[in-house]
């Protein structure tokens, strides 16, 4: 294949997997197509050590880093002197005991945020002092691509990756976001419609994409959201993307450390089982409907999510030992236990190696494209 994407990043395929897994990671690369690691769940010592692995496994094949550097947190993420769990108001830790009790996760062990580890080194990655230590991490090594997750890249993060050599990627869920990346630097757009998985807008695919192609010309668009099969990657070129950037698809590979009690959900799930719920990390974010995210949103008794990061340090916390506590078959635990992923959840039923989706996808893209060669042919 070529489009301007596989001579600029020296790939086979036009196909970026994002995963927070570094055997995916590895694995899409190693196939011809770019891996790009999430980089928010590591400190900067895991993450030097992720990448590491992932360059002896690549051989200096291209693979890229994302962070998350959200416009928007809550202001006492700002103060490096605070300690961010004491701005875990009381009622929100009630309300996280409640659901434990209610589900009988652990036993009726009392739930406290602080049991998770290092919680306020996770609730600052998400900030930009957070981000930066990451950034600087991942240009350590001979990566192909930074993006930013979430929010504009800030003017340190695309200065450094100037220095360094390395295109800069956002991801947009409006054309007038994609016109703001753009402005700041951006080499790469991201359009991600409302279907993907995690963090996203409102707009759909179908109609996000065009316009922020010709809104951000000649700057290379991507298309995310609702991206599993090579049908669905023809339809992104179609509407002018110059390649696809797929998450969701890689949740039930073989790779995937996605918890096996998420996995088997997902596998089961239709593409109506998903919903935007900010009941993770305090900013609408797609993910598998639950008790989890129905509690939060919908029980009277609900105080409603927190902001960014406050609600990442409550939810993460919670959610660990509910994933721990249904693996050993506690049914409850299994009731609340979710995680991101988009609507194309309803396609994924098996469990394949994650270089046999690659293929596959790139397979069933050039079966539709001689379709509709033939379609066009006199």
């Amino acid at each position: 294949m070529r489009t301007e994407i596989c001579d600029r990043f020296g790939v086979e395929f036009p196909l970026f997997a994002f995963s927070h897994c570094r055997d995916v990671v590895a694995a899409v690369t190693n196939a011809g197509g770019f891996g790009v690691l999430g980089a928010v769940a590591y400190s900067p010592e895991q993450l030097d050590r992720e990448l590491s692995w992932i360059d002896r496994q690549v051989s200096g094949r291209p693979y890229g880093v994302d962070v998350l550097v959200p416009g928007k947190i809550d202001r006492s993420a700002d103060d490096p002197g605070a300690r961010l769990l004491d701005f875990i108001p009381e009622v929100h830790r009630d309300f996280v005991t409640h659901l434990f009790t209610k589900y009988g996760v652990g036993n009726g062990k009392p739930f406290t945020p602080g049991s998770i580890g290092r919680a306020d080194e996770i609730g600052r990655r998400v900030t930009h002092s957070g981000a930066t230590g990451l950034i600087d991490v991942a240009l350590r090594h001979p990566i192909g691509l930074i993006a930013s997750a979430l929010g504009t890249p800030p003017p340190e993060m695309v200065e450094k990756a100037r220095t360094a050599g390395v295109p800069v990627a956002a991801l947009v869920g409006t054309v007038e976001h994609a016109r703001r990346q753009v402005a700041a630097g951006a080499d790469l757009i991201v359009a991600q419609g409302t279907e993907a998985g995690g963090h996203t807008g409102e707009v759909s695919t179908m109609v996000l994409v065009p316009q922020v192609v010709d809104a951000v010309a000649p700057i290379p668009v991507l298309a995310a959201g609702g991206i599993a099969s090579g049908r669905q990657m023809a339809a992104a070129l179609a509407l002018g993307a110059e390649g696809v950037w797929c998450g969701s698809v890689w949740l039930t590979t073989e790779e995937a450390e996605t918890p096996m009690v998420v996995k088997r959900k997902m596998l089961a799930a239709t593409s109506l089982d998903t919903v935007r719920s900010r009941s993770r990390t305090g900013k609408p974010a797609r993910q598998l409907v639950s008790a989890w995210t129905k509690e939060w949103d919908e029980a009277p008794e609900s105080p409603g999510p927190l902001p960014m990061p406050l609600q990442i340090l409550l939810a993460e916390g919670a959610l660990a030992r509910i994933s721990h506590a249904a693996e050993n078959g506690e049914e409850g635990a299994r009731e609340l236990a979710n995680y991101f992923v988009g609507q194309v959840v309803g396609q994924l039923d098996q469990v394949k190696p994650a270089r046999q989706v690659v293929y596959e996808i790139i397979e069933e893209l050039t079966s539709a494209i001689e379709r509709l060669d033939d379609i066009t042919r006199p």
